[in-house]
C-alpha cells in the first residue's frame, strides 16, 4: 500500500539526549522519523551525547533519515554553586565555564543544521535535557515543539519538573501524551500545552490465540519497571497455576537482584528469564496475558504491542497514559499503583478463564487501533499546519 505524501514536505528535526540509547523514546523517535520520511519529509535525528556504554541500540542499515551526535563523549557534570564557598571554588568555576563553552559550541553545530532547513521546518525536542542545547541554538524561522514523555506526577517528583517549566515555557507548543496530563500542566500556568499520544508500534497479521499458558513481561530490568512487584504477585498466583510460566524479557542492572528475589520467593521453577529480544511480536504471540508492573510510565508502548497482538493486559494504573490505553474490565484489568494483592487477583482471573482472555484479547486488538500510525501522523500534520499559521 502506497504511503500518502505530505502536501508540503518539511525539514523535521528530532532532538534527543541520544540518537540510539535503548528505551521507549528512541523507539518512538525512530518510528516517527520513519513515518515522516515515508510521507516525503526530510528528517534528521540529533542526539546530544552518545548512548551510555552497554545501552546503545544498533541502528538499521536502511534508516531513511540522517543522524548526528553532537558530543564525542559525555560532557563533565557540574554541581550547582551553593553558598559563598561554592561560588568561590575555582575548580568548579573552571568546570562550569568549560561546560558552558562546550554547550555553546555544540549548539552552534545545531544552529548550522537548522539554518539549512527550508521555511516551515520543525524542531521536536523529545527530552527537556536536550532542550538546554536547543535553547542556545538559532531556531529562527522554525517551529519548536517540546515533549514530555512521562506522566505529570513522575515529572513532578524529579528535577525535570523545574526544567520543563523553564525551558518549555516559551516553545511554540509543549506536548504531553494525554489530555489529563496536559490539563495539569496548564494549571501550572503554561498556556502553550497540548497532547499527542504515541502511535501503535505495530499491528501483526497473526495475533496470539491466548492458548499457551504463559504470562509475559517486556521491559528493562530497572526499579521503575517494577519487576520485583511482579515477582511478588506471581508468588501469590503461581501455586494455583502450576502449569503456567512467567516469561520476563529484558536486561538491566536489577537482573541479579531479581533472580535472587525469585529464588527467595520460591518461584524459580516457573519464571523464565529470556533476556532482550529482537522479536517482540513473536514473544507476544507465545503469551496469553501481558503484565505491566511499572511504578511509573508515560504512554507505554509495551501494552500497546500486547493489545495489538490480542493479548489482554494486567497493569498498575500508575499514569493517565496507562488508563488511556487500557479500558479496565473491557480489554484489560487495572490495579491501584503498588497494590500487589489486587494485581495478583487480576492475573489469577485471566489465567483461570480462557473465555475471558479471548473476549478481552479480541476487544484489545480492536480498541488499540484508535492509535493507528496513519491517524497519529495526520494529527501531527494538522498540528504543524496549525502552529505555522
Amino acid at each position: 500500500m502506497t504511503k500518502p505524501y505530505a502536501a508540503e514536505p518539511r525539514d523535521i528535526f528530532f532532538v534527543s539526549n541520544s540518537v540510539n540509547e535503548m528505551g521507549g523514546i528512541t523507539s518512538w523517535s525512530h518510528q516517527m522519523a520513519r513515518l515522516f520520511s515515508e510521507r516525503g519529509h526530510r528528517v534528521h535525528i540529533v542526539g546530544i551525547v552518545p548512548a551510555p556504554e552497554g545501552r546503545a541500540h544498533e541502528l538499521a542499515d536502511d534508516v531513511p533519515f540522517a543522524t548526528t551526535t553532537l558530543y564525542a563523549e559525555h560532557p563533565p557534570t557540574v554541581r550547582p554553586a551553593q553558598g559563598i564557598r561554592g561560588r568561590l571554588n575555582l575548580v568548579e568555576q573552571r568546570r562550569r565555564a568549560a561546560r558552558e563553552a562546550g554547550m555553546h559550541e555544540q549548539a552552534a553545530k545545531m544552529s548550522a543544521l537548522f539554518r539549512a532547513a527550508k521555511p516551515g521546518g520543525v524542531v521536536i525536542v523529545t527530552q527537556v535535557w536536550a532542550m538546554e542545547w536547543v535553547a542556545l541554538a538559532d531556531t529562527a524561522g522554525l517551529t519548536v515543539i517540546g515533549m514530555s514523555h512521562e506522566s505529570f506526577d513522575t515529572c513532578r517528583k524529579s528535577s525535570r519538573f523545574g526544567r520543563v517549566k523553564r525551558f518549555y515555557g516559551d516553545v511554540d507548543r509543549m506536548l504531553t501524551l494525554t489530555r489529563e496530563d496536559a490539563d495539569r500542566w496548564i494549571r501550572q500556568r503554561m498556556d502553550n500545552v497540548g497532547f499527542m499520544p504515541n502511535p501503535l508500534p505495530f499491528f501483526p497479521d497473526m495475533p496470539s490465540d491466548r492458548s499457551r499458558k504463559c504470562v509475559v513481561s517486556i521491559g528493562r530490568l530497572h526499579e521503575e519497571k517494577g519487576v520485583d512487584l511482579l515477582l511478588e504477585a506471581w508468588a501469590k498466583v503461581a501455586p494455583r497455576h502450576p502449569d503456567w510460566t512467567l516469561r520476563i524479557y529484558g536486561s538491566g542492572e536489577e537482573a541479579e537482584a531479581l533472580r535472587k528475589q525469585a529464588a527467595e520467593l520460591g518461584v524459580t521453577g516457573s519464571v523464565e528469564w529470556m533476556g532482550r529480544t529482537s522479536d517482540v511480536p513473536g514473544a507476544l504471540r507465545e503469551s496469553a496475558v501481558f503484565a505491566l508492573s511499572s511504578r511509573g510510565e508515560g504512554f507505554p508502548l509495551a501494552p500497546m504491542e500486547a493489545m495489538a497482538t490480542a493479548v489482554p493486559c494486567v497493569a498498575f494504573d500508575v499514569a493517565p497514559g496507562v488508563h488511556e490505553i487500557i479500558t479496565d474490565g473491557e480489554d484489560g484489568l487495572l490495579a491501584p499503583p503498588g497494590n500487589i494483592t489486587e494485581f495478583a487477583r487480576h492475573l489469577d482471573t485471566l489465567m483461570s478463564d480462557k473465555d475471558l482472555r479471548d473476549t478481552m484479547g479480541e476487544a484489545a486488538r480492536e480498541n488499540i487501533q484508535r492509535f493507528a500510525t496513519a491517524e497519529i501522523v495526520e494529527r501531527w500534520e494538522s498540528l504543524f499546519a496549525l502552529i505555522e499559521r
